[in-house]
């Protein structure tokens, strides 16, 4: 018998290993590739763009010199005792939160309904300090949305749904918080669903390439849900039988015993 013939198992399966041990190139790895030649046009005030939606929950307080008179402007502060209990996990008491409805609209104290959809926490702040100084003397008014939520799913170390104690979070950075994509994500081809007036917007972005900092989707907005698509090479993985390793490991063994025995 020929022992050339007899190779050839051998000779496949090494082909195999070094096929799949190969580097993978550079450009389907590295993010940000091109970073010092990419312009960020991003527009000054798209930082400061995001925007109040239906469903949101804020939390609006109205101090001044005077706090008295801007007592009445405040949701009362609620504390363990009560059964609208808005307390935090210390168990510190803390301002109820005003829950925008499907038309936008917040109830006020003294002010009635207000149309909150579309403006962001500095419009709103500026627009209830024109209306309160009527009744107050320089009132300062906080804004803040305190229902920020991003979801992260497919290959990442840790998927899930992250609350976001800041306004801005970009791409990245909720990446980060799923602790990275796993090497079988597919970097050049990250989705990121957002839900805007009704309607679900998407994009796909390449994270290997630095002009992403320019897309309208790399800062996030309230839950938005990026997801990570596979690699070719971990789809291919899904599709083997779990028991090829062992199936591989005895032909291999099988191989070397007829290598042993022709000899």
């Amino acid at each position: 018998m020929n022992k050339f013939y007899l190779f050839k198992p051998v000779i496949f399966i090494v082909f195999i290993i070094v096929s799949v041990t190969s580097c993978v190139p550079r450009q389907e790895i590295v993010y940000f590739q091109g970073l010092d030649q990419a312009e960020k046009q991003l527009n000054a005030n798209q930082l400061k763009s995001l925007k109040i939606k239906p469903n949101d929950l804020l939390t609006i307080s109205v101090s001044a010199a005077e706090q008295e008179a801007a007592i009445p402007f405040n949701l009362p502060v609620t504390g363990s005792g009560n059964v609208l209990d808005f307390t935090s996990v210390s168990g510190q008491p803390r301002l109820q939160s005003y829950l925008v409805d499907g038309d936008g609209y917040i109830d006020f104290p003294i002010l009635g309904m207000l149309n909150v959809k579309g403006v962001n926490r500095n419009e709103l702040a500026q627009s209830l300090k024109h209306q309160i100084s009527k009744y107050v003397q320089d009132p300062i008014i906080t804004v803040r949305i305190v229902n920020f939520q991003i979801s992260v799913l497919g290959e990442v170390t840790r998927p899930g749904t992250f609350d976001i104690s800041d306004e801005y979070i970009s791409l990245p950075q909720a990446l980060g918080l799923a602790g990275d994509m796993s090497i079988y994500g597919k970097r050049e081809n990250v989705l990121v669903m957002r839900e805007e007036n009704g309607t679900t917007l998407h994009q796909y972005l390449d994270l290997t390439n630095a002009n992403v900092i320019n897309s309208p989707f790399y800062y996030l907005q309230q839950n938005d849900v990026i997801y990570v698509e596979p690699n070719s090479a971990q789809r291919q993985a899904s599709s083997y039988n779990r028991n090829s390793s062992v199936y591989i490991s005895i032909a291999s063994v099988l191989v070397s015993l007829m290598v042993l025995i022709t000899r």
